[in-house]
């Protein structure tokens, strides 16, 4: 076979993929393709640069493929290109550091299997966050984690569950109302409390893990959707402060996570920063970032970094935040428009409408 038709078929490829994302259906063989644009936009990139290989200046058959895979390239890359370092930070850096105002997280998807639960302890003890949240975890690992954490940690509220969807969240800081929620599925948790800082300032925490499209168990993305649009419901109209946290099985990119966030008025403290790629762990090239931390815009940078390898498919992540609500015009969100809010609406209420997503 010729050289050119397999570039051909590989740029093809390249364009595909692109596409395949833009139908907003919720079917998992859709959803998967919002997950690798790191990876696509590479691929993209590589058939463009080969293609001129074989490019025929009077052929203008050609001019058009590489019309194409320029397009895909620019609109992978401009999906990608809020979470490098070049990117303005929107989430600013802390001004002031006052350890009253300050508040740690440490989240980790344990993996429910993982029998090298020791290698949790240690990163936890490593990091000694004020706030611990850790998903897939059973009474198993509620009992090792409860045996070895420092007594420090006086707040807890716990939900361990056989199905890979149990949390256990523990805290230095009191609690307020703690309630455990269960928003789509009454096998799904999520828990939203109130948080006491030691400056007396109260903030609003929600901690979520809903269910990933998957062909076995949900083959569509309905029911994450509808959890992460109620929570962003629930951040917009509240009176304080808020930060959500978890493993939401879905990329910060993906039409949802953005529509989560816009409709949340909330901030992603990744951008700017880095990808921060939490899953898979035990893969070296396909990995994106699944577990998140959103936060009002009361609250500034400290620290923003990945978790040592706790044998888990998950590498867990550490946030420490200033609580600056002074500072909080500075780095406003943007207000949702009324599309937004009417398709937020809509997911939260499990509707998907078939449309390209653009």
């Amino acid at each position: 076979m010729k050289l050119k038709p397999i570039l051909q078929i590989f740029g093809g490829l390249a364009i595909i993929l692109t596409l395949i994302p833009l139908i907003a259906i919720d079917y998992w063989w859709i959803r998967i393709f919002d997950f690798p644009h790191i990876q696509l936009t590479i691929l993209t990139f590589t058939a463009l640069v080969t293609y001129f290989m074989r490019f025929e200046i009077k052929r203008a058959g050609d001019y058009l493929f590489v019309i194409g895979l320029l397009s895909c390239f620019i609109f992978q890359l401009t999906k990608i290109y809020p979470y490098t370092p070049f990117a303005d930070y929107e989430v600013l850096e802390a001004k002031n550091n006052n350890p009253e105002k300050t508040i740690s997280l440490y989240t980790a998807n344990v993996y429910q299997k993982n029998k090298e639960k020791e290698k949790l302890i240690q990163d936890i003890k490593k990091h000694n966050a004020d706030i611990l949240l850790f998903v897939e975890t059973n009474t198993g690992w509620k009992e090792n984690i409860d045996a070895n954490i420092s007594k420090d940690y006086k707040y807890k509220v716990a939900v361990p569950l056989n199905n890979t969807y149990g949390m256990l969240l523990y805290s230095k800081f009191k609690l307020i109302e703690p309630q455990v929620k269960y928003l789509v599925d009454k096998d799904i948790p999520s828990i939203h409390t109130q948080v006491l800082l030691p400056s007396e300032d109260t903030i609003q925490l929600y901690t979520i893990h809903p269910t990933p499209p998957m062909p076995q168990h949900n083959p569509k993305s309905s029911d994450r959707d509808a959890e992460m649009m109620k929570i962003a419901n629930l951040s917009r109209q509240s009176k304080h402060p808020v930060l959500v946290i978890g493993d939401f099985n879905d990329v910060a990119w993906s039409a949802t996570t953005s529509l989560f966030y816009n409709v949340a008025e909330l901030l992603d403290i990744r951008k700017g920063r880095g990808f921060y790629n939490t899953f898979d762990a035990k893969s070296f090239i396909m990995r994106w970032p699944l577990d998140h931390i959103f936060i009002s815009s009361e609250f500034r940078s400290l620290e923003v970094s990945l978790g040592s390898d706790i044998n888990s498919d998950h590498f867990p992540t550490y946030t420490k935040l200033s609580y600056e609500p002074e500072n909080a015009l500075e780095q406003q969100p943007k207000k949702p428009t009324e599309n937004q809010l009417q398709r937020a609406k809509e997911q939260a209420n499990g509707v998907q409408k078939v449309e390209l997503d653009m």
